[in-house]
């Protein structure tokens, strides 16, 4: 936890925290298609998926992008700021797929943090993981705009 903006700054280029673990069960995923009418079989259909090379369901990559907001809070936090606002994201990649039923966690790493009127404009590198894949799941530098 940052008991400032200046103190963020501070911190460009370390690591901020890990977060802890969460699953990707088949409902969240059946729920995450529901959301986004995205029900490509590979994600919603557990017999079908069971024929192919990950022998089960996969999580959407837009699935596991989007745990970044609640993995993030349990990575780091800046106190004191009137308000925080996602700006967008950069460099996402989803190297490796997220079998269902896969507890994932987050990695966050500061990699800039500038000011911007009223406020610091902070990308954070959040690297998704889990204990049974060599590769992370997911890569994604996120952009937020945080104002005093």
């Amino acid at each position: 936890m940052f008991a400032s903006l200046a103190e963020l700054t501070a911190a460009v280029g370390t690591e901020l925290g890990t977060s802890q673990w969460h699953t990707l069960d088949q409902a969240r995923i059946d729920l995450f298609a529901e959301a986004t009418d995205d029900h490509q079989w590979i994600h919603v259909d557990p017999e079908r998926a069971k024929e192919t090379q990950f022998g089960s369901t996969i999580a959407h990559g837009y699935l596991t992008m989007s745990m970044i907001p609640a993995l993030a809070k349990e990575c780091y936090g800046v106190e004191g700021v009137r308000m925080a606002l996602n700006y967008g994201s950069e460099k996402v990649r989803f190297p490796a797929p997220v079998p269902v039923g896969t507890a994932i966690r987050a990695t966050a790493e500061l990699v800039s943090a500038t000011e911007v009127s009223g406020g610091v404009q902070a990308v954070v590198r959040f690297t998704i993981t889990s204990a049974g894949s060599a590769k992370p799941h997911c890569v994604a530098e996120t952009i937020t705009r945080f104002y005093s």
